[in-house]
């Protein structure tokens, strides 16, 4: 990986974006290894968890558009030309939705600012958790353009139709707390603890029975597109998958034997 730092430790994968030179902008090369790195994790049956963060004092400032400034021609050939900008737009999409489709918790350690894509990227996880220093802005108005990286999606269920428009027409930059205070974020903590209540949370999330983690990430994101009979018969199709589980015994003979249950992903 060129753009990114990829660690793992005890079902946990720290995914890392490595250009703090660029305040962790998206590159065309970034957008390709995410979505390479949300592929392996949503394969791999020892991968229990997955964070997010950024390399410096920038959780990612967005797409890096230097090169369009710069007058870059492999940039601005991506941008520009008949269906270049339409198919830069889908890369951009697909590596969205790879993140929306990781069957695996995911979750944002927000370490500074979140901005454009890389605040829907941010947005995108399962779990937001933010660290005092960091800030949030769909900057996109001021940029000339439109909401992406599942934004237009993501924003509305969140926090609510209107206060997504608010964000988005006007691009301001929200702080950690005022975010918090909206519903985009989980916990707002000390700069200096943002890696350990990261990891304390990661560690309990890859220690919970992974199929039945799946299954509840599936069906509470799917939420939103079911009727309510659509939702209880996706429930109880769950739960017949889960009760033929090894994790689903387990957790029975442990409740039973008055003991922690052991996990394994089988």
């Amino acid at each position: 990986m060129d753009t990114l730092l990829v660690e793992r430790r005890d079902g946990v994968v720290w995914l890392t974006l490595d250009r703090p030179e660029k305040k962790n902008a998206i590159s065309n090369a970034m957008w390709y290894e995410l979505i390479a790195v949300f592929d392996e994790v949503s394969a791999s049956r020892d991968d229990r968890a997955l964070v997010v963060t950024g390399a410096g004092d920038a959780f990612c400032s967005g797409a890096d558009l230097s090169g369009v400034r710069s007058g870059d021609p492999a940039i601005a050939a991506a941008l520009s030309g008949p269906g270049g900008s339409l198919a830069n737009m889908r890369l951009v999409g697909r590596c969205a939705l790879r993140l929306h489709e990781v069957p695996k918790p995911t979750i944002a350690a927000v370490n500074g600012i979140a901005a454009g894509a890389g605040c829907n990227l941010a947005l995108g996880c399962d779990l937001v958790i933010a660290s005092e220093r960091a800030r949030f802005s769909e900057l996109f108005v001021h940029r000339g353009l439109s909401v992406d990286f599942g934004g237009s999606w993501l924003l509305p269920r969140l926090i609510g139709l209107h206060k997504a428009k608010e964000l988005a027409f006007l691009g301001e930059i929200v702080d950690a707390r005022e975010a918090e205070r909206m519903g985009i974020v989980n916990q707002v903590v000390p700069a200096d603890e943002l890696a350990a209540t990261v990891t304390r949370l990661a560690d309990r999330l890859a220690h919970l029975p992974p199929l039945a983690l799946s299954l509840t990430k599936r069906l509470l994101n799917q939420s939103f597109a079911l009727a309510m009979n659509e939702a209880l018969d996706a429930e109880g199709i769950a739960q017949s998958l889960n009760s033929r589980s090894p994790d689903t015994m387990e957790a029975m003979r442990a409740f039973l034997e008055k003991r922690e249950p052991v996990f394994t992903g089988e």
